[in-house]
């Protein structure tokens, strides 16, 4: 299945702009998924939105709402989140750039592809892209996306180039409670040698198809050797018809999916000023 873009915008190098699409590098099809199916009727389980009280309510009775010290909420409508203008919402501007190498694995959220949306957007992106490689360097900056602003980082992968959102400095729990009670003291020499020749000795280039889901692999065994079983139990959907309408039964990730959908706004110029990444 064709790959479809997630985020389309401008790359912003100082006063050129390149037109790109953003694509999810992860492959979510290659997982192993369950549905939730109620036992003693054989039907899949749904999802409602409820109010304590009330019963199921439609998406357009919903508002968002921000809760208090005093456990109160702030009620926000969509419009109003909406408004919020930032021009990240269409351009990723590149505002300071660090050693690739600089960046500590912990930051790093997900990994997605950027590519150019047509031909004579090619030469400038391949500049972009030659020039990180070069100078060993990837860029940071940020854009909005699923209403959210993140942190990117991007640099060269292969022929194109790699984004990765990065955590926010807040997002990161300080390791110093948890490693504190850890003492310093040296290795044993001895022993230290030992680990250190075995490192070496299966220390090898990084190649990902040499390791396997095991566990998911195990699952596609199972469900194989169900399927093929017939006294595995079966549940039938039944009529598609009888199904309970979507706007009355919402599946949650779908909802979630068209929240964050729902969410974007029109962009305009905003503020250029930011925090200095560190």
């Amino acid at each position: 299945m064709a790959s479809r873009a997630i985020w389309k915008g401008q790359l912003r190098l100082s006063l050129v702009s390149i037109p790109i699409e953003i694509h999810s590098a992860r492959n979510s099809g290659s997982r192993v998924s369950f549905r939730q199916i109620h036992g003693p009727s054989g039907k899949p389980v749904h999802y409602q939105k409820v109010v304590q009280g009330v019963g199921p309510v439609e998406n357009e009775e919903i508002l968002k709402g921000y809760e208090t010290d005093d456990g109160d909420y702030i009620l926000l409508e969509k419009d109003e989140i909406d408004a919020i203008r930032l021009e990240t919402k269409k351009t990723f501007e590149l505002v300071q750039f660090v050693d690739a190498t600089e960046i500590a694995p912990i930051w790093f959220d997900r990994p997605y592809y950027v590519v150019p949306t047509d031909e004579l957007a090619e030469d400038a992106y391949r500049v972009v892209r030659d020039a990180l490689r070069k100078s060993g360097k990837a860029g940071l900056g940020q854009l909005t996306m699923r209403g959210k602003e993140y942190l990117c980082a991007i640099r060269p992968c292969g022929d194109g180039l790699l984004m990765e959102t990065l955590h926010y400095e807040q997002d990161i729990r300080s390791a110093d409670p948890l490693f504190s009670g850890i003492e310093d003291d040296a290795a044993d020499e001895e022993l230290l040698d030992v680990a250190t020749q075995l490192i070496e000795k299966k220390t090898a280039p990084f190649d990902a198809s040499a390791f396997e889901d095991h566990y998911a692999a195990a699952l596609r065994d199972l469900i194989d050797r169900k399927m093929k079983s017939k006294k595995t139990p079966r549940a039938s959907v039944g009529d598609r018809e009888g199904r309970p309408e979507a706007e009355n039964v919402v599946d949650l990730m779908d909802a979630l999916k068209k929240s964050l959908k729902d969410s974007k706004g029109k962009s305009t110029r905003s503020s250029r000023s930011r925090k200095k990444a560190s």
